[in-house]
């Protein structure tokens, strides 16, 4: 692209009215997870902004994020790719190939010389060389570290990017490894999941392409305002553990009455992500919604935590958790375990109280 225009430059372009630029703007807001106070300057930065460059570079993985990407409803990754961003590379959805694809990557990346938002999407093969991922005749690493050297930001996007992803799995013979150690010390937004949610990954994209800086950021380097509440904070099904109500298998009345999984190995207690409040597919579903506990996929090294069927927390010595007693509960620390116990003798209370009432009757 020759001339970067911004997005209201974008929307006169086609035609588009100022009030649906301002909707727009209101979506991004949104999309974004930023408060309403914030949409001036989101109106602001659509206004003056140069739509961005975004570089996306394919490493070692399966090409899920990008296929979850292009599912995107808020915007829709049309929207995105045509009219929000200046997307120049990508492996999958570029039309151009071979020589002059890779051609034209070395001009941008010298063009753009440190304007450019480089989105990753795999892990970084290591050993042999790197020979077990190639990508244009050179191994991912050279690819990754070209790329880096002039971005602006970096997007780790999915599992793979952000830790190593499932061919990082003991015993990874390929010595796959996550990206952030190889960009030079380059500011990277890690967005772990596998695949990560398509309106997450558009926000995060769209954050740094109207404010040119990276959002908020956790100890994991994972934007606070799509990772900052635990499945378990925004699960539906939440009530039901805090009554000690479990499904104890796939196909028992519990389950099909919308009990909690976590007695089946559900890893949404630990696990920080969006799935409960965003969901898929415009807000249709999400695994624990459709009946499968949530395996953790955004957390790091969640392909070695088999069996997924295994329930959280591991007790070790202090025993089952419905054998541990008021005592121990009083004593424990705060988090998964003390809640599990109150929801234990929640349960039994009720439970008694049932065949109280049942007694009575007869």
């Amino acid at each position: 692209m020759e001339k970067r225009e911004s997005l209201w430059e974008a929307y006169l372009k086609r035609g588009l009215s100022r009030r649906s630029f301002l909707k727009g703007c209101v979506a991004l807001t949104s999309l974004m997870g930023l408060s309403t106070d914030m949409f001036s300057k989101v109106v602001e930065a659509a206004e003056n902004k140069p739509l961005p460059v975004v570089v996306w570079i394919h490493g070692h993985e399966c090409t899920g994020c990008d296929e979850s990407f292009i599912r995107s409803a808020s915007p829709l990754a049309s929207d995105l790719v045509l009219n929000n961003i200046a997307l120049e590379y990508d492996h999958l959805l570029s039309a151009a190939c071979g020589a002059p694809f890779e051609a034209h990557l070395d001009e941008t990346i010298t063009k753009y010389n440190g304007q450019y938002i480089l989105a990753v999407e795999g892990a970084v093969a290591t050993k042999a060389s790197g020979v077990h991922c190639m990508s244009g005749g050179h191994t991912f690493l050279h690819l990754l570290e070209k790329a880096a050297k002039g971005a602006a930001a970096i997007i780790a996007y999915g599992s793979c990017a952000a830790y190593g992803g499932i061919q990082a799995a003991a015993p990874n013979p390929t010595g796959s490894a996550g990206i952030s150690h190889f960009v030079g010390g380059k500011p990277v937004v890690n967005v772990p999941g596998c695949p990560p949610i398509p309106e997450v990954m558009t926000g995060v994209v769209m954050h740094v392409a109207l404010f040119g800086t990276i959002p908020p950021l956790d100890g994991d380097g994972r934007p606070k305002q799509f990772y900052g509440n635990r499945i378990h904070d925004t699960c539906y099904r939440r009530p039901f553990f805090d009554a000690g109500m479990f499904a104890e298998t796939y196909d028992d009345a519990g389950s099909k009455a919308g009990w909690c999984l976590y007695k089946l190995g559900c890893r949404g207690p630990e696990t920080y992500n969006s799935c409960g409040n965003l969901r898929w597919w415009q807000g249709m579903s999400y695994p624990i919604q459709s009946g499968a506990a949530c395996i953790g996929c955004s957390n790091a090294h969640f392909w070695d935590e088999a069996p997924f069927s295994a329930r959280l927390p591991q007790y070790g010595k202090i025993g089952d958790a419905d054998k541990i007693g008021v005592g121990l509960g009083v004593l424990t620390a705060a988090g998964v375990g003390a809640h599990a116990v109150a929801s234990i003798i929640q349960r039994n209370s009720r439970d008694n109280l049932l065949e109280s009432e049942d007694e009575h009757k007869n």
